[in-house]
């Protein structure tokens, strides 16, 4: 209700500034909204992403049959949400069934069993870890434009505070008065707290986004080892 208020500062510092003041105070409005957005559907992927993982993992134990397990991630209504998880299985599973049967190709003397050499599960393992830095690059996307609102918002509202003074300083010299040079250091002030205030939360949401992905990154590099180690003791030669 604040900011709808009649006599709002911003809104007033708004309706007084010229054309190039409103133009910043749009960029600034803009920015914060997109930074929001991003933010809010980050958190909200991230949460879901990890709800899915630990669903899928709760899936394999001793007993489970790598190569046989059957599970086709359900769509989303909103949106297609990530499975980090099921791309590693299924990156693992595709990789080993591949080798397996390239080896049976060029092996017969293996007599239906089914073997790896420490070069297969190599192989393996760098096409899970690919798979890994594919499914990071992915869960990070669009984070750059919370890190571009922490570095531009500030320098708009700079921007709008040394337009502001500009204007001011200019008409102090002419006849319009004090209220217009009152006017130009309303905009100075008010872009520089709305510069603060669009960079702050979009520099500790870029943060903590950060610090999620590089935990979320551990925990797919040790389900990983989980089936990769499963792999090998099944399979190896």
């Amino acid at each position: 209700m604040f900011l709808l208020a009649a006599g709002n500062p911003f809104i007033s510092a708004y309706l007084q500034s010229d054309w190039f003041g409103k133009g910043i105070f749009w960029a600034l409005f803009l920015m914060s909204a997109l930074s929001w957005g991003i933010l809010i559907y980050k958190v909200w992927v991230a949460s879901q992403v990890r709800k899915l993982s630990e669903e899928f993992a709760s899936q394999f134990d001793d007993r489970t049959d790598l190569l046989n397990l059957q599970f086709t991630p359900q769509k989303g209504h909103f949106a297609e949400l990530p499975h980090p998880y099921f791309e590693i299985y299924k990156s693992l599973k595709q990789n080993t069934l591949k080798i397996i049967n390239k080896n049976h190709f060029h092996s017969p003397e293996t007599k239906g069993h089914l073997f790896l050499s420490k070069e297969d599960l190599d192989l393996v393992a760098t096409g899970v870890y690919s798979t890994i830095a594919m499914q990071t690059k992915y869960l990070e996307k669009n984070l750059f434009i919370l890190s571009t609102a922490v570095t531009l918002g500030p320098f708009l509202g700079l921007l709008g505070t040394v337009w502001g003074i500009l204007l001011a300083f200019s008409h102090m010299q002419t006849s319009a008065g004090s209220m217009t040079m009152l006017s130009g250091l309303s905009m100075a002030l008010a872009t520089t707290v709305i510069g603060l205030v669009v960079a702050i939360p979009a520099l500790v949401g870029y943060n903590y986004l950060r610090n999620l992905g590089k935990e979320y990154r551990h925990e797919m590099e040790d389900f990983s080892e989980l089936l990769l180690i499963a792999v090998e003791l099944k399979y190896r030669r």
